[in-house]
């Protein structure tokens, strides 16, 4: 059995039409009400049952089809926020409707193999990722697998991504002015500065997967005035959760450090969730690959080793997960700028939309009809988890 592009052909205007709408309406993380809304109510017309406000999230969903037999669950995982400033630069605009496009072709059939077909609405992907509390309360415990597609310049099979803490360094001291009484001050901007040339020397003695960035996003508020609080917020990434761990305590002690230098107190806190490394699982992509050849004519590059991170992670240790990418037919144009927002409504576009959409609901349905490729995908799980 095979779902074909006659199948998608029945929803291909309602999926454009939302990809569309999201667009010219982005909404910030936790805020995706109308994208939601069109994402659940095209649910709803395929008879998916809708919950809503999962974790504590008001515009987290789940949308469930269930054949009423036993068999897996499938799940693909919808994103739909926005970027601040750039609107839809990420292509989320497309990566929702691409998993309830397959979620919908899929259910099609579940019937017939039984089991059940899972869409999970992940707000927040580039902040504060609801997938992060998600996998912790046990929303994917007893899912067989996750599986969504990340729109690109072009086509790549899926890989890994890095683990990720997002630490915020506040630095406290003593106002006064800087040109009448700076004897009486302490410089809490100091405390910042020390704390960028202790981790500017750390970098040279940290594995090179490791990534550090970071801002003074609050560095007073006068010339004339010793800053009496500043503010530094860092990305810390690392290819392992453990080895992150032991970077982020290193630099947890050069704040310190900067801290005892400067005559400044330190508070450190995280300003966003942290995200777990990606955990590979080579037998499904090989599964996805192979159903996303028969819908495209263009080269799907092996993976290659990431820098990013995001929060599909925390899935990826609690169930097998898949995060490939396809192509816009655009080399070079990278996401996160205006020109991979473009192309995410183009024909172009369009067409990425297409073929992760049949790859997906063909991966899913091979995993419900084949149960040994199933248990090899959980075995290559459970041997890495060991790892």
């Amino acid at each position: 059995m095979e779902i074909t592009l006659k199948d998608y052909e029945t929803i291909r205007e309602n999926l454009e039409n939302n990809a569309v709408d999201m667009y010219r309406n982005p909404e910030l993380g936790d805020e995706e009400y109308r994208a939601m809304r069109l994402l659940t109510e095209e649910l709803k017309k395929h008879d998916f049952e809708i919950e809503t406000n999962i974790v504590n999230r008001p515009t987290a969903f789940i949308g469930t089809y269930d054949s009423k037999k036993e068999g897996p669950t499938i799940c693909y995982l919808a994103e739909y926020d926005a970027l601040k400033g750039l609107g839809h630069a990420c292509g989320h605009n497309l990566i929702g409707n691409m998993s309830i496009g397959a979620g919908i072709l899929l259910s099609k059939h579940v019937d017939e193999t039984g089991g059940k077909v899972v869409v999970v609405g992940t707000p927040a992907e580039e902040t504060n990722g609801a997938k992060v509390p998600m996998a912790a309360e046990g929303i994917f415990d007893d899912m067989d697998v996750a599986l969504m597609v990340h729109p690109s310049d072009v086509s790549s099979e899926s890989g890994d991504m890095l683990a990720m803490d997002a630490l915020q360094f506040d630095f406290y001291g003593k106002a006064a002015h800087a040109a009448g009484n700076p004897e009486e001050g302490i410089n809490a901007l100091d405390g910042v500065l020390q704390l960028f040339s202790g981790i500017n020397a750390l970098r040279e003695h940290v594995q090179d997967d490791v990534r550090i960035h970071g801002i003074i996003n609050n560095g007073g508020h006068a010339a004339n005035i010793v800053p009496e609080h500043a503010t530094a917020q860092f990305y810390i990434r690392a290819n392992e959760r453990d080895y992150l761990d032991e970077v982020v305590e290193k630099i947890r002690n050069v704040a310190k450090g900067a801290a005892l230098m400067t005559g400044t107190e330190v508070v450190i806190s995280n300003y966003e969730l942290s995200y777990n490394n990606l955990i590979p699982n080579d037998t499904l992509s090989e599964l996805f690959t192979k159903h996303h050849k028969k819908f495209t004519d263009r080269p799907i590059n092996k993976k290659e080793k990431s820098t990013g991170s995001a929060d599909i992670g925390d899935v990826s240790h609690r169930i097998p997960a898949l995060h490939p990418y396809v192509g816009m037919n655009c080399p070079g144009v990278k996401a996160h700028t205006p020109e991979f927002r473009e192309q995410t409504i183009t024909e172009d576009g369009f067409k990425a939309m297409e073929e992760a959409v049949l790859a997906l609901a063909n991966t899913g349905l091979e995993l419900l009809e084949n149960r040994e490729v199933l248990e090899a995908v959980k075995e290559e799980q459970a041997t890495r988890l060991k790892k």
